[in-house]
């Protein structure tokens, strides 16, 4: 497979390690500095583009794909007040594009535990939830996308949840999510049940990209000959959790 990288910072470079360990074949860098390169000839031999940039370009980025007929796999976050145009572009023109907000297997089997575990709680008042994340200080964005998806679960199968915020507010159907940034690490996210009894977490804490990039990469590889909208849940078949 002939893979497209859009942003070569840390991310870029473990995908592509992983990529070429699976036999795939880098055809195309594209960084800040070389943006003509989307109308270069080798990124138009590309099977797939894996694009892990910055907001601000992102939804250019995935523009360019397009107009070259390239698939995109897309792990950048912070630019999903655009998605419903993504989306329709999709199904407007037949382009092919997968999203997810963490390309970790693991993390997306702690959704699906997420959302298991949230329906259950309808039962049971007595215990208030609340979502925290920590990631390094170069993230640009807060909450992460992987909380934002966690908490959009919660809010959908937790019936006594209206929406999530920044800020402690006093409103028993507000979901807090706290966002900290520290030092290098590349995440953890916990969502916590508290009641004056006791306390129910699930926790999720990467050790490093390499599962990040994996994820990635096997989502390329299911994306290729695939058209629409498409997600993990596409690729690990969780759909029903």
């Amino acid at each position: 497979m002939k893979i497209a990288l859009i942003g070569y910072g840390k991310m870029g470079k473990a995908i592509e390690k992983i990529a070429l360990e699976r036999g795939h074949e880098i055809v195309s860098v594209i960084e800040v500095d070389n943006r003509d390169d989307f109308h270069s000839e080798a990124f138009g031999t590309a099977d797939v583009a894996i694009e892990f940039s910055i907001p601000a370009a992102a939804f250019d980025n995935f523009k360019a794909c397009f107009a070259a007929n390239i698939p995109v796999v897309a792990g950048t976050t912070g630019w999903l007040e655009r998605r419903d145009e993504v989306r329709s572009i999709c199904e407007r023109e037949g382009k092919t594009f997968f999203y997810a907000s963490n390309y970790s297997i693991g993390v997306n089997l702690f959704f699906a535990v997420n959302r298991y575990l949230a329906r259950l709680m309808n039962g049971f008042p007595a215990y208030d939830v609340r979502l925290s994340e920590t990631h390094h200080i170069h993230k640009l964005d807060a909450p992460s996308g992987t909380a934002l998806t966690l908490a959009d679960d919660l809010i959908a199968q937790l019936y006594r949840k209206k929406q999530w915020t920044l800020h402690q507010t006093g409103h028993t159907d507000d979901l807090v999510i706290d966002a900290i940034r520290e030092g290098e690490v590349p995440g953890i996210h916990e969502v916590t049940y508290e009641s004056e009894t006791d306390c129910l977490c699930l926790k999720h804490s990467a050790k490093n990209r390499a599962g990040f990039a994996l994820g990635a990469v096997l989502a390329a590889e299911f994306t290729v000959g695939k058209k629409g909208w498409l997600g993990m849940e596409d690729l690990l078949q969780l759909g029903n959790y």
